[in-house]
């Protein structure tokens, strides 16, 4: 199951919808609210789950194809790396360094053109340095940087795995 690309890249796509999972339980069931830069990781894991998804569904029998869908994935897993990254690090600022509370996500996205909302949202406020729950000391942000680290090694590995021949032989 693990030695071939389909099946990892579902099982990477099934992992990144579960984490999605996890945080809408935390938010509807634990009332733990996302900061935009939370909301900004959803949208990137949903990124990398789709495309690992689509990957699995697709099944390219080519190096070129799986290393498309590899690149994808780790291009959104990067993207995702590093608006978590930025997330650790401010939540890791003195707390004479932290910025100003900002608006909402949606306040922003009604008043500011959607250029300046991203702009805005990746340069952080003093929502994102408050840190709501961690596990084992690692805070929420930092979990979610190390599942796009995951993500990110597992679809280049399964990548890198030999292709399978589904025809016979003469």
């Amino acid at each position: 199951m693990f030695n071939s690309f389909r099946p990892m890249m579902a099982i990477g796509g099934i992992i990144a919808f579960a984490a999605l999972g996890f945080a809408l339980v935390l938010q509807y069931a634990f009332g733990l609210e996302p900061c935009p830069m939370c909301v900004f990781q959803r949208v990137a894991m949903i990124a990398v789950g789709l495309i690992m998804l689509a990957a699995a569904l697709h099944g390219p029998s080519s190096r070129l194809g799986q290393g498309i869908y590899a690149g994808l994935a780790a291009l959104a897993a990067g993207s995702g790396i590093a608006i978590a990254g930025r997330h650790v690090w401010l939540q890791n600022l003195p707390e004479d360094q932290v910025p100003a509370c900002g608006p909402s996500l949606d306040y922003m996205m009604d008043v500011m053109p959607a250029w300046d909302v991203i702009r805005t949202v990746l340069s952080g406020d003093g929502n994102c340095a408050i840190i709501d729950a961690s596990f084992l000391g690692v805070s929420l942000p930092g979990w979610t940087l190390l599942g796009f680290v995951a993500l990110a090694i597992w679809g280049i590995i399964a990548a890198c795995l030999p292709i399978r021949s589904t025809g016979t032989a003469p």
